[in-house]
């Protein structure tokens, strides 16, 4: 059988692991390369045995070198949580530049269809509230989250410059919170944090006053939204994620009532341009994709606590990612 073949950059982290089972399952050969800075090879380790699975531990920042046709490109790479791209600022902004370039080139060369994976954080700290794909941020781009946000807004311009001017076959999403299995109990986000610190019966941290907004999607929702995307003729950015809105207050009681800990919840201050709302506008997914979600939070949050509760004991305690000799 003649498959197409598709790359997924980033396939050894959270999403790029569910991007590869998907696309298994739609019958596609997958190249998956990851350079396993924030992936982890047990997320995709099951599908190393089928002859139409590959893997490459490489860095896409480098030159990019597929053999053969390809038919579609999934650029996933980069570290998509504070704690990791605080730590490593400047692979993160050369993964969005170097790394998306290479991705461009290598669909121009190849006659691919890329998507490229961008987020809500080109929303900045918005002041428009759904966001709609046609707001166009406030971003501090010399503060702490710059380097994330900056390399996606990049990103973003340069996958139109290589649509408009090389005509290559471009698709953008831009991602709002999600949470499913293979997440990292230790990256730092509200889900994994709050469910973590329940497991080893600590207190749950809330930054700010917890009155902070925050829409979840679960990831086979995300996923399913991400493939209809790239099947689409839409060449504009369009948002994907959960328009239901909770505080993060509300969200650590949920936590606690789900996980039946019996700690509190205890307040620290906010983090530097820490975003006070965050809800996607998905009226164009909706139109266009025909897409919404349909795993409600109470659902996934039960999937994925079960999850987390049944990894390791040892991996519930494991400390943040620390990163030597990144230039």
């Amino acid at each position: 059988m003649d498959r197409k073949r598709i790359l997924i950059t980033g396939a050894a982290g959270f999403l790029g692991s569910h991007l590869c089972d998907r696309a298994i399952k739609e019958g596609y050969h997958v190249i998956a390369m990851d350079n396993l800075i924030t992936g982890d090879l047990k997320n995709i380790e099951h599908l190393f045995k089928l002859e139409q699975f590959e893997f490459y531990h490489h860095d896409i920042t480098k030159f990019i070198h597929i053999p053969g046709k390809l038919d579609y490109i999934l650029h996933f790479a980069s570290p998509a949580s504070p704690i990791d791209y605080l730590k490593i600022p400047i692979q993160t902004l050369k993964v969005g530049a170097h790394g998306t370039h290479n991705c461009l080139g290598l669909a121009k060369a190849k006659g691919a269809r890329i998507l490229v994976a961008s987020t809500s954080e080109v929303y900045g700290d918005p002041l428009v509230h759904p966001q709609t794909e046609e707001y166009w941020g406030n971003v501090n781009p010399v503060g702490p989250r710059g380097v994330y946000d900056e390399a996606k807004r990049f990103m973003e311009s340069i996958t139109m410059a290589y649509n408009r001017f090389h005509g290559v076959e471009t698709r953008i999403i831009r991602i709002f919170n999600t949470y499913g299995p293979r997440m990292r109990l230790n990256d730092g986000r509200a889900l994994p944090a709050f469910i973590g610190q329940a497991l080893r019966g600590e207190d749950l941290t809330v930054f700010g006053d917890g009155s902070q907004t925050r829409s979840f999607c679960y990831v086979d929702d995300l996923v399913e939204g991400i493939y209809r995307l790239l099947m689409s003729d839409y060449d504009m950015p369009v948002n994907i994620g959960n328009p239901t809105e909770i505080t993060l207050k509300e969200f650590a009681e949920e936590v606690i009532k789900l996980t039946g800990t019996t700690q509190k919840i205890v307040y620290k201050d906010l983090p530097v341009d820490d975003p006070k709302q965050r809800k996607p506008d998905i009226t164009k997914a909706k139109a266009l994709l025909g897409w919404e979600p349909k795993v409600s939070r109470a659902e996934g949050l039960k999937i994925t606590y079960e999850y987390f509760k049944n990894l390791p004991q040892e991996e519930w305690s494991k400390l943040p990612k620390e990163f030597v000799s990144m230039k």
